[in-house]
């Protein structure tokens, strides 16, 4: 498991006491500070053994703490864009647009928030798009951003740069 946690004093014990909690066991923590990182969050790769049917309730429970999960056995899911989404969202089904996305079978919307202001007014929407690589992180954007032309709905994108 690959994880990401704020750098600040007791998020590593935070991040690790649920996996007591559940019953597993940890084999080795690595625990990487980069200097040329200064984002304020540390990679922290864990080797551990769950019980059946315990990761799902695992991977909640650090999300509730806000720690990002960046790949869980063969699961990598390294990049993420955010983009907001703005224009009639639900009448021009939401569903059908993450559908899309979700079964190119390289790229997912991992997270979805969105804001109604009244039935009748357009909806917005932050999308986070996770994929293992940027060629097919940046084909998922070019499927949504097809959608969006179709539907007639807003894209606005990060100035970053991966």
């Amino acid at each position: 498991m690959k994880l990401e946690i704020r750098d600040t004093p007791g998020q590593l014990v935070a991040a690790l006491k649920p996996i007591s909690d559940l019953g597993g066991n940890i084999k080795s923590v690595i625990h990487e500070r980069d200097p040329f990182n200064d984002t304020g969050f540390l990679d922290v790769r864990i080797l551990l053994e769950m019980p059946e049917g315990k990761i799902r309730t695992l991977t909640d429970s650090l999300k509730s703490q806000g720690v990002n999960i960046l790949r869980i056995n063969e699961e990598r899911f390294l990049i993420r864009k955010s983009v907001i989404l703005i224009g009639h969202l639900l009448h021009t089904d939401l569903s059908d647009t993450v559908d899309k996305i979700d079964s190119t079978g390289f790229a997912e919307v991992g997270e979805l928030a969105m804001i109604m202001p009244s039935i009748n007014e357009p909806t917005s929407a932050k999308m986070t798009i996770i994929s293992e690589n940027l060629g097919n992180l940046e084909e998922a954007m070019n499927i949504l951003k097809d959608i969006a032309e179709d539907k007639k709905i807003l894209v606005i994108e990060p100035l970053e740069e991966f």
